[in-house]
């Protein structure tokens, strides 16, 4: 008899324009709580939900590349770039489940993204794809801010435990809390633009990733602004 594989393929997504240490930190602190071998990083070629990344996709996957080199568990995952059109999560989440029918699907959402839910494209469809792990934020209580479509849904699928996530291949919410890491890339966007806190960014960045920023000029301003 074939033996069915149960263990979770995880992902976090995002623009990461430009990944720094809050990403990485985060993905690895969950991969540690939850015990999993690996966990996907999914850059997003063009993001449905925001405006587009000011680095182009090649340049964020060669910086994510050289990110993870420095985790080991994290992997790059690519799928959203070598994809056409909008970036919609649960394009991925469906090319997912073809690969692999039976096995558990997480997705990483932190608790900012996962109050956002139902303005996602098709948003309920991903709870008959994946599990939803939500980050927690220190200070924000989920089940009092959620909206009311969202309320539903937690309150069918939340469990207290990740137990769960493991004997199904999707439909539940757990809540995993972690060390925050309060780094935002719009800051170190602007750093960067301005040529301010080198020192500050060194911390922030894996110094491969801010290498290769300089090597490229990225986030830098046009060279006609004033």
């Amino acid at each position: 008899m074939a033996t069915v594989e149960t263990t979770p393929i995880a992902l976090l997504g995002g623009t990461f324009d430009p990944v720094h240490f809050g990403h990485l930190r985060l993905a690895d602190d969950v991969r540690r709580a939850l015990g999993l071998n690996e966990l996907r990083l999914v850059p997003a070629a063009d993001p449905p939900h925001r405006a587009g990344p000011r680095a182009s996709a090649a340049h964020r996957l060669a910086m994510l590349t050289i990110a993870v080199a420095g985790f080991p568990g994290l992997v790059v995952d690519d799928r959203e770039m070598r994809r056409a059109g909008k970036s919609y999560t649960v394009l991925t989440l469906e090319e997912l489940r073809r690969e692999f029918p039976s096995r558990p699907l997480w997705l990483v959402l932190g608790a900012d993204a996962f109050l956002g839910l139902p303005k996602w494209h098709r948003w309920r469809e991903i709870f008959t794809l994946a599990h939803i792990v939500v980050v927690a934020r220190p200070g924000v209580e989920l089940d009092a801010a959620l909206p009311a479509p969202l309320a539903e849904e937690w309150q069918r699928r939340h469990t207290p435990v990740p137990t769960p996530l493991i004997a199904t291949p999707a439909g539940r919410i757990f809540v995993q809390a972690v060390t925050p890491h309060p780094i935002a890339a719009t800051a170190i966007r602007a750093s960067l633009a301005g040529a301010r806190d080198m020192d500050r960014l060194a911390q922030l960045l894996p110094p491969g990733v801010l290498a290769y920023i300089e090597q490229h000029h990225l986030y830098s301003p046009p060279p006609d602004a004033t």
